[in-house]
């Protein structure tokens, strides 16, 4: 079954301009803005501009300079925010929720970027 896209979602309205963010990062393609219930000391969240719904849809369906810019973005915001190892950051981990099994809660593509205290592991052994 095809990815069906809400153009209600909370993301979407962002997009929009209907509700407001706290912007860390913006491109032609790409936002990327500090979580409102943040799950660590840095929790920013970045999404594509485009109508997608997951990692994988995103991945299969997004032109080349959707996703070139997606993940250039993803890394200025790691270093904006001063998390990227290679420039003295601590580190930080990025997350992808997609589905009922992976428990996304917003129907809109976006990826966590969590760091500011060690995360511990993700799933227990």
């Amino acid at each position: 079954m095809a990815y069906v896209y809400d153009p209600a979602n909370i993301f979407a309205r962002i997009l929009r301009g209907e509700i407001p963010s706290d912007t860390v990062l913006e491109t032609a393609h790409t936002l990327a803005f500090r979580d409102i219930r943040p799950q660590a000391p840095l929790h920013v969240l970045v999404i594509p501009k485009g109508p997608y719904v997951t990692f994988d849809h995103f991945a299969a369906e997004a032109s080349e300079a959707e996703i070139m810019d997606f993940m250039r973005a993803a890394a200025q915001v790691c270093a904006l925010v001063g998390a990227a190892p290679g420039q003295g950051g601590g580190g930080y981990r990025a997350i992808s929720n997609a589905g009922e099994a992976g428990v996304q809660e917003v129907q809109h593509y976006h990826l966590h970027i969590l760091g500011g205290r060690m995360l511990g592991r993700m799933l227990p052994h």
